[in-house]
């Protein structure tokens, strides 16, 4: 039924042709969101594996562990979104040609996004992480700026790709 009440409208509303080029302004794209997102799913992870430590869960606890589990799911579902941003809006042929396995990359960043919502084991988020910083690197490339890497200040104080900005 809702297809044929679309068909209706289509035939009597003709609306001209829209394209775009991308969702923001073009160049204000950047991975530091995909990156901290990544962090806060290591985080969580740890935060989750601490309250397993404890021989009982009060009602307390449970209610954190549920709120935490809730967030790195999010979380890792923001990583996720946040690559896709960028590889469908800004990678192009250029950056294909200067990174021919970038697809495959970002492919395997939605995977172990995927495998963070499934489980809790911190090296699933040092995975998602690790190739979550190594789009980062490509993508400041592509931009003509060289990146280096420092130990985030906040917990879970692991190690990040930055833009060298002069």
């Amino acid at each position: 039924m809702l297809h044929a009440l679309l068909r209706t409208v289509d035939r009597l509303v003709s609306l001209p042709a829209a394209s775009a080029h991308c969702d923001i302004p073009c160049k204000i794209y950047d991975p530091s969101a995909a990156q901290i997102a990544a962090l806060s799913v290591i985080r969580f992870m740890d935060l989750i594996n601490e309250l397993g430590q404890k021989d009982s869960l009060t009602l307390a606890d449970q209610a954190l562990l549920a709120r935490l589990v809730e967030q790195k799911e999010s979380h890792a579902e923001k990583a996720k979104h946040e690559i896709r941003i960028i590889w469908g809006d800004y990678i192009k042929q250029p950056q294909r040609d200067a990174y021919p396995d970038i697809d495959a990359l970002v492919h395997s960043i939605m995977l172990a996004g995927s495998a963070c919502k499934q489980g809790i084991e911190r090296d699933k988020g040092e995975k998602l992480l690790t190739l979550t910083n190594e789009f980062a690197a490509a993508f400041w490339d592509t931009k003509g700026l060289t990146t280096f890497t420092a130990t985030c200040p906040y917990p879970p104080s692991e190690t990040v790709v930055y833009p060298k900005l002069d």
